[in-house]
């Protein structure tokens, strides 16, 4: 027999803050949570085992803690929904529950909403859209900033923020007389490397992650990575715990390295924090000011505190808005025109370029890499050798613990490839493999010479390099932000630059094949 439902609240995996704002007013006698683990949403991008594991745990402590609280949840295991996509599983328990309205936050990706959509319709049932306040500045906010500029840069956005919301200011003016402190914060170890560091704290799977990890096992053996390692945050109690041992322990040195790459040192001084904020276990404001606490308690230095509440305040909420702002478009964007298909070493990490082979290794290990790893290595290589960005995105997506669309699209698509014509950021952000040997220590376990862009001992990221400023020449050279390195290409010998465009010819035939370099 049919359930009558008034209210099904549908939670998604990226949604689980214990003070859902949908939760607000629901009747547990009346009304019911909806959550659902189905296949598909591992398998549009090839979902990293460790991501799928984050996602599942945290739902299911989510949905205990909420029955703990009094609520009705209807919970869809892996597995026991025979549909494979959300929209099939929803419009299925649509049919049985027959709710009188449906709920949902605004999701983060535009793909899981037109599938909510699409359910209700179906069934004639309303579907209501909720803002989503876990972020500190509301979509409609964002459009008027928006409106009207023709740059929509972060460092303008980070600013107005800071005002608005009255971090790190002093009054009118920000805290140590100025916005940014970047120019602090590019620092590296040196030969003598980071010496000891303090772990961050980890948190083992308990019952209920290991009961994940059976089912992942079972119902979906062939994702890639692995997951022997897993320790990431799943409750909100544990999210908190993770960042007062970072404020404690690694915030004060973050600014100072939050660059730095060193071989076999994943998380350095870097907060872990990402994955519970991208789920909503913790609140972007509840870690800004702890961060911003840490400085007027002279626990840790400016640089360091304003660098790391950039990344939040700045980048995060920034980067959110662009992907709403443009929409679906991000997908069609190949402003560089790249055609080449991503490596197999982005699979496998078999290759003897140690950045990579580092970089790559580590994310199919843990699901995880630094900023810098992401826009530097990983993402640099591809950019230079023109990989399509379809293809690199959906890498990005499904092979990161904390990638969620509506973060990860534009910081691919736009940060890091500049296929989206600017939009995002004012120049690519390109170099020679000297910028990866000055911020670690890959390149002395490396056979190539990041010096040399010709020879058996040329680093492809240089030969790439300098081939990347030779095949858009028309498009930079008198951009004022890059035509100091185009001028370099414009005064390279005719030979030798016609030798740089054969050899990063035969590097992407190569990688193209699938063969290694």
């Amino acid at each position: 027999m049919p359930v009558a439902v008034r209210t099904l609240l549908v939670v998604l995996g990226d949604q689980l803050a214990p003070d859902h704002p949908g939760l607000q007013g629901l009747d547990p006698t009346r009304d019911r949570l909806w959550m659902a683990e189905v296949a598909e949403e591992s398998r549009h991008a090839p979902s990293h085992i460790a991501r799928t594991t984050l996602f599942l745990s945290a739902m299911r402590h989510f949905a205990k803690e909420r029955r703990d609280d009094g609520f009705s949840v209807h919970y869809c295991h892996l597995g026991e929904h025979p549909e494979q996509a959300l929209n099939d599983a929803l419009r299925a328990d649509l049919e049985h529950l027959q709710p009188q309205n449906v709920r949902v936050l605004q999701p983060g990706e535009h793909r899981v909403l037109r599938q909510l959509q699409a359910a209700c319709a179906d069934q004639a049932i309303p579907l209501e859209v909720l803002d989503d306040p876990h972020f500190l500045v509301p979509l409609d906010a964002f459009h008027q900033w928006a409106k009207g500029r023709k740059q929509l840069r972060m460092e303008y956005f980070y600013r107005e923020q800071r005002k608005a919301l009255g971090v790190l200011m002093n009054g009118d003016e920000p805290a140590g007389g100025q916005w940014n402190f970047d120019a602090d914060n590019r620092g590296h170890f040196g030969r003598d490397g980071p010496g000891l560091l303090p772990p961050p704290l980890s948190f083992p799977p308990d019952a209920l992650t290991r009961e994940c990890l059976g089912d992942i096992a079972r119902h979906l053996p062939d994702l890639p990575g692995q997951a022997d390692d897993f320790d990431w945050p799943v409750t909100a109690q544990q999210a908190q715990q993770a960042l007062d041992d970072f404020i404690q322990h690694r915030l004060p040195a973050f600014g100072t390295y939050q660059d730095a790459m060193w071989t076999d040192q994943p998380w350095l001084y870097h907060a872990r924090l990402s994955t519970a904020l991208n789920l909503h276990l913790i609140h972007p404001r509840t870690v800004i000011d702890a961060a911003e606490q840490a400085w007027r308690d002279g626990h840790a230095p400016l640089p360091a505190v304003e660098g790391f509440i950039r990344q939040i305040l700045g980048w995060r909420e920034y980067v959110r808005g662009l992907y709403f702002h443009f929409g679906e478009a991000w997908h069609e964007w190949n402003a560089l025109e790249a055609d080449q298909p991503l490596p197999a070493l982005y699979w496998d990490a078999k290759t003897s370029m140690q950045c990579l082979h580092q970089a790559v290794g580590q994310t199919l290990q843990l699901g995880y890499a630094h900023h810098i790893q992401r826009l530097m290595v990983t993402g640099l290589f591809a950019q230079l050798l023109g990989v399509r960005p379809a293809e690199i995105h959906a890498w990005y997506l499904g092979i990161y613990v904390d990638a969620v669309e509506w973060v990860e699209l534009p910081n691919v698509v736009g940060m890091s490839q500049y296929a989206d014509d600017g939009r995002m950021a004012s120049k690519p952000y390109v170099a020679t493999g000297r910028y990866i040997q000055r911020m670690s220590n890959y390149c002395a376990h490396c056979p190539f010479d990041p010096a040399e862009a010709l020879g058996d001992k040329a680093c492809p990221f240089t030969t790439l390099y300098w081939d990347f400023l030779d095949r858009h020449r028309d498009r930079f050279a008198r951009h004022p932000r890059t035509a100091l390195q185009w001028k370099h290409v414009e005064k390279m010998d005719p030979e030798r630059l016609q030798a740089i465009r054969d050899r990063a010819g035969e590097l992407r035939k190569t990688l193209a094949q699938g063969d290694r370099i």
